[in-house]
């Protein structure tokens, strides 16, 4: 049995009032909005249908009020490019960016159609101004990933693993912004007396022999950079953690809910639902640049104790207790 906690502060400002959808559209035309993915739908559809669903509760049926054009670049950054100029040539009202790598495509795209962006570090990757006052045309959610958070998943890993004294991060170095978030786990490392070993995964391909290097490194565990190439494989990257007998701790809940072994962060579906509140006040006229950048106040731990099992891993009740979600075996 599990037992789960909702755990995400409101939008800023509230949750909008009532309005009927067809006041907003004066002109008559159906409002479009593009959504452009990192990954594949195989592995991420759930972050659209979360979308879809906020859109839905406020009144908005696709195909007769809103329109949502798709996009996914599948793993590659280098579509995002001609993603963006599709859409931009289908005259949407309004992007939804839904990884950094693409907000920042679509900024130097457009300073005039609204984005909504999922990224993280928003003001350190230069994407707004402030989170308060983003300006210019977006705004959106930070994923929550950003300072600090790191260092936090090392304490929990330590927590769980007592004699954690070295710990491999797993990190994709073309990935925009995992360089400063892998910089930022060695203050906490050294606080917590772990040696961190950086190993680098460009490519799905590479994840064997990268895997295989990490073991020859005995190392005690594992926490993971998470980015679009490791989202969309998280399959594969939580079975040879396993295989390895890697106690790994990652950032996103899909990664846990694909088997491993513990998670902390925040619930990025969830956010995506909310996301829909923010767009649908951008359709109705507001200005990005005067919605606040929302960020999560609330974070998920959740453990996998079949995982835990198959490690030999006993977890502290103390650990246990402070879980928003236990996985039983």
């Amino acid at each position: 049995m599990t037992t789960r906690r909702v755990f995400l502060g409101t939008l800023a400002g509230g949750l909008l009032a009532a309005v009927p959808v067809a006041e907003a559209q004066q002109s008559g035309k159906t409002p479009r909005i593009g959504f452009v993915k990192a990954g594949a739908p195989s592995a991420n559809q759930h972050f659209l249908d979360a979308f879809k669903r906020g859109l839905r509760e406020l009144g908005y049926v696709e195909g007769q009020n809103v329109a949502v054009e798709e996009r996914w670049a599948e793993g590659q950054n280098d579509r995002f490019p001609a993603l963006v100029a599709e859409l931009l040539r289908l005259k949407v009202d309004l992007l939804l960016m839904a990884s950094t790598s693409g907000a920042l495509e679509a900024k130097a795209a457009t300073t005039t159609i609204p984005i909504f962006v999922g990224a993280a570090d928003p003001v350190g990757n230069r994407l707004v101004a402030s989170m308060g006052r983003p300006g210019g045309n977006i705004t959106g959610f930070s994923q929550g990933d950003d300072v600090g958070f790191g260092g936090k998943r090392l304490a929990l890993l330590k927590e769980a693993v007592p004699k954690l004294a070295q710990v491999a991060v797993l990190w994709n170095p073309t990935a925009r912004g995992l360089e400063n978030r892998l910089k930022e786990l060695y203050p906490p490392a050294a606080t917590l007396k772990v040696t961190l070993k950086a190993f680098e995964v460009r490519e799905a391909s590479q994840l064997d022999a990268v895997f295989a290097a990490i073991a020859r490194a005995r190392v005690d565990g594992l926490t993971v950079l998470t980015d679009p190439l490791t989202l969309r494989h998280r399959a594969v990257v939580v079975s040879l953690a396993a295989k390895h007998r890697l106690p790994a701790v990652y950032g996103f809940g899909e990664f846990v809910r694909a088997g491993g072994f513990m998670v902390y962060g925040a619930n990025i579906p969830d956010l995506f639902y909310r996301a829909a509140a923010y767009a649908d006040r951008i359709l109705k006229g507001a200005r990005p640049a005067d919605l606040p950048v929302e960020e999560p106040t609330k974070f998920e731990l959740v453990i996998n104790l079949k995982a835990a099992k198959a490690l030999g891993l006993t977890i502290p009740p103390s650990l246990l207790a402070r879980a928003d979600e236990v996985i039983h075996p």
